[in-house]
């Protein structure tokens, strides 16, 4: 991984990141088929940044951050919005973002006890991300389309998510701890 900036899935991520405020102020205004395509054309370009930074070897170490950032970026602050407008409840958005925030002070301590030491996702936390993509695209298409009835489905996804949260939240701190008190790399 070089220390290249401007490569074309840093450039792709960036333009993600710009879609942000866009798709938010799409909910905000209650304009859920214009958000429903900017969260499409943005989850295919997560797709396309990912599938060109490996086949044109341009992967970097900004992406490698990037990356899951903009993801998280995007997914905490659906949540948010989402439960501002009543389309998600909020002890479900709390869990969320008590995950991502354990996850974070999680990675910071790693940071400050050993220096940075390489702590990729797990399979728990890739799955947790997964169904809340998937629960934000079928709440903004539910929104979008009311007569779609596809609340069982979304009731589905918030049981997973829940379950999802707690065992990667779990499984983050136990990993946390053999990371500390495994020997330093």
């Amino acid at each position: 991984m070089k220390g290249r900036i401007w490569t074309v899935p840093n450039q792709i991520t960036f333009l993600r990141l710009g879609f942000l405020p866009v798709f938010l102020m799409l909910i905000a205004y209650d304009r859920y088929r214009w958000a429903l395509l900017v969260l499409v054309v943005s989850g295919l370009s997560d797709g396309i940044d990912g599938l060109l930074a490996r086949s044109l070897n341009q992967r970097s170490a900004l992406g490698a951050y990037l990356d899951p950032i903009a993801d998280k970026l995007l997914l905490s602050s659906s949540f948010v919005l989402l439960a501002f407008k009543r389309q998600l409840a909020w002890w479900l958005t709390i869990l969320v973002l008590s995950r991502d925030v354990l996850i974070l002070i999680v990675a910071v301590v790693i940071l400050l006890v050993s220096g940075y030491r390489p702590f990729p996702p797990s399979i728990y936390g890739k799955l947790t991300t997964a169904t809340e993509i998937i629960l934000v695209f079928l709440v903004v298409l539910g929104a979008a389309y009311p007569n779609y009835h596809i609340d069982a489905l979304n009731r589905a996804f918030i049981y997973a998510i829940t379950a999802l949260s707690v065992v990667s939240g779990f499984h983050y701190s136990f990993t946390t701890a053999r990371h500390l008190s495994g020997p330093t790399p």
